[in-house]
């Protein structure tokens, strides 16, 4: 049987999710005996689609088999899918959805599917951990993911559903990465008017955004007399990082997001050993770290010690 060849193009290599991604799709890859190239695109749509279409214009005899990716940008790279699709080549979109999966598994006869977090449901639990852990609501600093990301609007639009309407949120923008988030946040508490909003609670769309946020605040405001009691959530809580930095305290709450890429990878296989097509989307499931009732006693013995 031929050896299949797989293209991963993820949005960046200094966030601990893409890189979760990268080693979940290397464990499924080493375990199905796939050959898996994989790229990053530096947070840049325009240099992912290039890595993307250098694949699939591939003429030599080791073309790739399937592409899987992660979009960088706001699109979802519809014209290089086709392209890939009319070459004979699978694809697989990874926490996105986009309308082209449809037409292109009527007009070509190769996989082409999504595998997806709901980011809605995401933003819905991040937006009842805060309403647990702020009742009494305030001012919430929030960590949004990039503007043209569809995943950190979606976050967004699902935390306004679940949150506490007597909670304000001041929102900040950053990219996927720690460095970002810590950039915009000392920037923001450096303004004089940062220092006459009384901040409950720091919520970020990913964990990297949410420790980013933390280490501002320690440079930014040193006493941590100004701001121990601020709660800091994130989510994509992976083992080593998200739920090890709640486990030390770091984070006070995160939401477990399991990396698809490993997923995408034996769907992928499976398709194309056995010629049927997987669903059009398939989603997974996220969860609250700790849980709900966890995090309401936590919070309630935190108030207490307040007092």
């Amino acid at each position: 049987m031929k050896k299949l060849r797989f293209l991963l193009a993820l949005s960046n290599d200094d966030n601990d999710y893409q890189i979760e991604q990268a080693s979940a799709a290397e464990q499924a890859a080493r375990k199905l005996g796939v050959e898996l190239q994989i790229v990053f695109a530096g947070s840049d749509g325009i240099k992912q689609s290039q890595q993307l279409l250098a694949s699939v214009q591939s003429t030599t005899a080791q073309r790739t088999d399937a592409i899987i990716f992660e979009p960088a940008g706001s699109t979802s790279h519809p014209q290089v899918a086709r392209a890939a699709a009319a070459a004979g080549i699978g694809i697989v979109l990874l926490n996105r959805d986009a309308d082209y999966i449809a037409e292109l598994r009527k007009l070509f006869q190769v996989p082409a599917f999504a595998v997806t977090s709901n980011h809605e449901e995401i933003g819905r639990i991040q937006g009842q951990q805060l309403s647990t852990l702020v009742p009494g609501g305030g001012v919430v600093l929030y960590i949004h993911g990039p503007g043209e990301s569809l995943a950190a609007k979606q976050r967004y639009r699902g935390l306004l559903e679940t949150k506490l309407d007597t909670l304000t949120l001041r929102v900040l923008k950053a990219q996927w990465s720690q460095a970002s988030a810590c950039k915009g946040v000392s920037s923001w508490l450096r303004l004089s008017t940062s220092h006459q909003v009384e901040i409950r609670a720091v919520c970020a769309q990913d964990d990297s955004l949410a420790m980013g946020a933390r280490k501002a605040f320690e440079e930014c405001r040193g006493s941590e007399a100004d701001w121990k009691n601020v709660p800091f959530l994130g989510c994509d809580g992976l083992p080593k990082t998200g739920q090890d930095w709640v486990r030390r305290n770091l984070l006070t709450a995160t939401v477990c997001i399991p990396a698809n890429a490993g997923l995408a990878v034996e769907m992928m296989v499976k398709s194309i050993n056995t010629g049927v097509l997987p669903l059009e989307r398939t989603y997974t499931n996220a969860s609250p770290f700790p849980s709900y009732e966890v995090l309401a006693q936590q919070s309630a013995r935190a108030r207490a010690a307040s007092k």
